[in-house]
C-alpha cells in the first residue's frame, strides 16, 4: 500500500485535550487546547500554543501563570464546551462540571474535578504565526490521592483520560508495553 503526500499540515495525532485554566480565583477562566506538552526534564518544562484573539490569551499574556489540568471521560463534554465558547461570553466555572479550586503556586485556579493539575509559569512567549507558545516552567503538580498507592507511586490509568485524534475524542484504552520493555532481560527459567 502506497502513501498519498499532503501539504503540511497539523498531523501529529493522537494528543491531549487538556482543560487550561487561566485568570485568577475572582476571574477564572478555561480554555481547552490539545497543543501542549512536555519539552524538558529539569527544570520540568511544559508549553501550550494559543491564538492571540483567544480571551484566555490576554489573560495568562497579564499574569504569566495557568495551570494544565488532565482531562477525563467525566470531563469531556466540559472540555469540549471551554473549547468551543468565550470566556468573555460566559463564565465556564458556572459549569455544573467544574470547579475552581486554589492552586498551591500560581494565581489561576485549578480544576478540582482533574486527576491532575500542572501549575505554570511562563518563561517566554514565542509568535509562531497563528499561534503564540507560552512556553513554561512547571511549578507544582497536584495529584489526586485516590491514584496513589500505598507506596505513594501514581497509577494514572486508573484516571480514564482521553486523547483526541482529527477531530473526535476517545478514551485510552489497554496498556500494550511499557517504557524499555521492548530491551528488557528476560528473568531466568521463562
Amino acid at each position: 500500500m502506497g502513501k498519498v503526500t499532503w501539504k503540511p499540515g497539523t498531523m501529529l495525532y493522537p494528543l491531549p485535550p487538556v482543560m487550561v485554566s487561566c485568570g485568577t480565583m475572582e476571574r477564572p477562566n478555561v480554555i481547552t487546547v490539545a497543543w501542549t506538552g512536555i519539552v524538558n526534564s529539569d527544570p520540568a518544562m511544559t508549553y501550550i500554543s494559543v491564538r492571540p484573539e483567544r480571551y484566555s490569551h490576554g489573560l495568562i499574556t497579564e499574569t504569566s501563570e495557568f495551570v494544565i489540568n488532565l482531562t477525563t471521560e467525566p470531563l469531556i463534554w466540559a472540555a469540549d464546551y471551554c473549547g468551543v465558547k468565550s470566556g468573555r461570553d460566559i463564565d465556564k466555572f458556572s459549569l455544573p462540571a467544574i470547579t475552581a479550586a486554589a492552586a498551591s503556586k500560581v494565581s489561576a485556579p485549578m480544576i478540582e474535578e482533574s486527576p491532575v493539575s500542572i501549575e505554570c509559569r511562563v518563561d517566554r512567549v514565542i509568535r509562531l504565526g497563528t499561534h503564540d507558545m507560552f512556553l513554561s516552567k512547571i511549578v507544582a503538580v497536584n495529584v489526586d490521592e485516590g491514584l496513589l498507592d500505598s507506596r505513594g507511586r501514581l497509577h494514572l490509568e486508573r484516571a480514564s483520560l482521553v486523547a483526541t485524534s482529527h477531530g473526535k475524542y476517545f478514551a485510552l484504552g489497554k496498556e500494550v508495553g511499557s517504557f524499555g520493555f521492548s530491551v528488557k532481560k528476560k528473568k531466568k527459567g521463562r
